[in-house]
């Protein structure tokens, strides 16, 4: 039998989509027949090729936003919506990982309340404003019916925490909590709400450090698979979370780490 994945009229949003995960993502859920909406901060040649590679604005569109506050993430969903017409999938997957280790003791305060206001405060304000459209959206379908995805996407920081990145692991350790909460509160309204947490990944954000003979070494140590993970193989997961065959799945934390760090 042949078998397919489908999301064939599905509206999605994926934040940070210009590169790494993100850019896969966006190419999955397009590749399955949704329409996605995608935002970029500064790759704006990389936004718009990638733009361009998956049908044009018609079916992919790229937009401008930064995400550093809770406005910027309902703004960034207004935006989609006015774009689109509506929302069933957000992937929330931007995010900022200082490369230089920094000791708690050393942690500029400013570097600690930017990764707070990218990495969990305009999280807020994404699904804030997605939950309130998928709700209205919903309005009259039946009740048992799948009426939203909601993606957030954390990391094994968030589970085991990170020496010399803690301001990065906190916010990640939210993500998780974040999950089961809305998990809770938008399950029984048809709106499922899941997380993928991400090991080692070869992208821009983690080059420096993988690059590193003596750090990268170590790194694909702790991996029991021997290595480090394709950008690909972790927006398959989130493309799953978002299809029918996901429906029962719900607060549940996704780990795609290689077998790096078992939780469960």
């Amino acid at each position: 039998m042949a078998f397919s994945v489908s999301l064939d009229g599905k509206i999605a949003l994926v934040t940070g989509g210009s590169r790494g995960i993100g850019a896969e993502t966006v190419r999955l859920l397009v590749e399955a027949g949704a329409r996605v909406a995608f935002n970029y901060r500064q790759a704006r040649e990389q936004a718009a090729a990638l733009a361009a590679e998956c049908g044009g604005p018609e079916r992919c569109f790229a937009m401008e936003q930064e995400l550093s506050t809770p406005a910027d993430g309902r703004a960034l969903v207004e935006a989609a919506v006015r774009r689109f017409g509506g929302l069933d999938i957000l992937v929330a997957n931007h995010g900022v990982w200082e490369a230089e280790d920094v000791s708690i003791a050393r942690m500029p305060e400013a570097q600690w309340r930017r990764t707070l206001g990218v990495n969990l405060d305009s999280v807020f304000g994404l699904v804030q404003a997605a939950a309130a459209q998928m709700e209205r959206a919903a309005q009259g379908s039946a009740p048992d019916a799948v009426k939203g995805h909601i993606i957030l996407i954390s990391s094994t920081a968030g589970q085991r925490g990170e020496a010399y990145h803690a301001d990065y692991a906190v916010t990640k350790g939210a993500l998780i909590s974040l999950t089961k909460s809305l998990s809770s509160e938008l399950g029984p309204k048809g709106i499922r709400v899941n997380c993928v947490a991400p090991g080692w990944v070869a992208t821009e954000m983690s080059a420096a450090a993988l690059g590193d003979a003596e750090v990268g070494a170590k790194i694909k140590a702790g991996i029991p698979v021997g290595r480090v993970g394709t950008a690909r193989e972790i927006a398959g997961p989130i493309l799953f979370l978002c299809t029918p065959l996901a429906g029962f799945i719900s607060g549940e934390i996704l780990n795609v780490n290689g077998g790096a760090v078992l939780v469960g």
